[in-house]
């Protein structure tokens, strides 16, 4: 796709989204593995190319839901690749094919219509 083309339709949530100003706000790969969604006291927190949203109002990043395994860490690259494997919810991404590039850059514009962006992670190359 031309970069002059207007961004897809496909990625606007279905009910609209008031989302927070975005914040860049350090957080410790350590607090981010805390924010899994085990601990009712903490957000559960994504990562995608070093940018963290606050996933915690989707049952699907709970401890019982399909996307659990992304939960408390930087999974770029499995989300780059689609998959759900432990092993591949790593943040390095750019040994990757350009159309895994795309997929990633893909996920970050669909969280981003929709999650809060509440800090960077401290520290992070893959950005």
């Amino acid at each position: 796709m031309a970069d002059h083309e207007p961004e897809p339709k496909r990625f606007e949530p279905k009910n609209p989204v008031v989302l927070d100003s975005p914040k860049n706000d350090p957080i410790s790969l350590e607090e981010l593995s805390k924010c899994d969604g085990t601990d009712p006291d903490r957000p559960t927190l994504v990562a995608i190319k070093g940018t963290i949203f606050d996933v915690s109002k989707n049952a699907a990043y709970a401890p019982s839901g399909q996307y659990h395994v992304f939960a408390g860490k930087d999974p770029s690259r499995a989300l780059a690749s689609s998959s759900l494997k432990v092993e591949d919810c790593r943040p390095d991404w750019y040994d990757l094919e350009e159309k895994e590039k795309t997929v990633l850059d893909e996920w970050f514009l669909f969280f981003s219509k929709r999650y809060n962006i509440v800090g960077k992670v401290q520290g992070a190359t893959n950005t």
